[in-house]
């Protein structure tokens, strides 16, 4: 059998004939039935039927060209990612980023990501995908703040991103040009969902201060959590790259400063679309 010989018996299936399978693959008609003849000896089983309205595929036949179909596109993605050149690259690439990561870096990337090769299509995914999707094996890059030990992907150190104490409009603390996570201690707070990057990070900047704080809401996005402080719910701690212009003059630097690494993770050997992201990335 022969990919060949699947693009002939699907081109009969949609076309309900050999002569117009042979026109439409641009192919002579005795090649075409020839092939077809060869698979059926093969296999042993009739894949189509004559009835008046033309060729129909049997019971056998349908689900032969259920999996031909499978296969021969399957093919034709394996050609186009190997012949592609840097202009022509084409498919979808697959991103997982944690939660509050690269808010600003991100999207400039893509954006000349996308300028660079305008045929790839990007799938982005939250923090909550990236281990699934690494085990997967279907995970391309990941922007995350750590690496697991037996992370199959290489790390890459992007930058070290900042992050600051979000206030209410008329929190008194704004009249500081720095805090201490003690001043915060009296204070509600808006955490994160349990479990996320952000609040394992804030969770264990407050052990290490020594304070203890109450929790007023849990937010589950860093611009959640970012109106919530804004509108005099309680404090919270947000990454300085996610705060838009309006709403800078609501936030303060903790003092000792408070950051988190950011790194791209790729496959040992990233493929052309991988690596121009990661060149992106460390570019911008």
């Amino acid at each position: 059998m022969s990919l060949r010989q699947y693009e002939y018996a699907l081109a009969i299936a949609e076309e309900g004939s050999v002569t117009a399978a042979a026109e439409r693959l641009r192919v002579a008609q005795p090649s075409v039935s020839q092939q077809i003849r060869s698979l059926e000896r093969e296999l042993g089983v009739d894949l189509f039927a004559r009835t008046p309205q033309g060729l129909v595929p049997t019971v056998v036949g349908r689900a032969f060209l259920r999996e031909a179909e499978i296969a021969v596109t399957a093919s034709r993605r394996a050609r186009a990612a190997a012949l592609a050149g840097a202009a022509e690259l084409t498919g979808e690439l697959t991103v997982a980023v944690e939660l509050g990561l690269g808010f600003d870096r991100m999207p400039r990337a893509l954006a000349a990501f996308r300028r660079e090769f305008p045929g790839v299509e990007v799938t982005v995914h939250d923090e909550a995908d990236i281990e699934r999707l690494a085990r997967a094996g279907t995970l391309d890059l990941g922007l995350v703040s750590h690496t697991a030990p037996n992370c199959p992907c290489v790390p890459h150190l992007v930058d070290e991103e900042r992050l600051v104490v979000a206030l209410g409009h008329s929190h008194p603390l704004l009249a500081s040009s720095r805090l201490r996570m003690a001043d915060l201690a009296g204070d509600p707070w808006v955490q994160y969902a349990h479990g996320s990057t952000m609040d394992e990070i804030v969770t264990r900047a407050i052990k290490d201060a020594g304070v203890t704080v109450t929790t007023a809401a849990r937010a589950p996005s860093v611009d959640s959590a970012l109106r919530l402080a804004a509108w005099g719910l309680g404090v919270a701690i947000v990454p300085e790259a996610a705060v838009p212009e309006a709403c800078r003059h609501l936030t303060r630097p903790l003092d000792p400063a408070l950051s988190r690494p950011l790194f791209a993770t790729v496959r040992a050997n990233p493929g052309p679309a991988e690596a121009a992201l990661l060149r992106h990335l460390l570019a911008v």
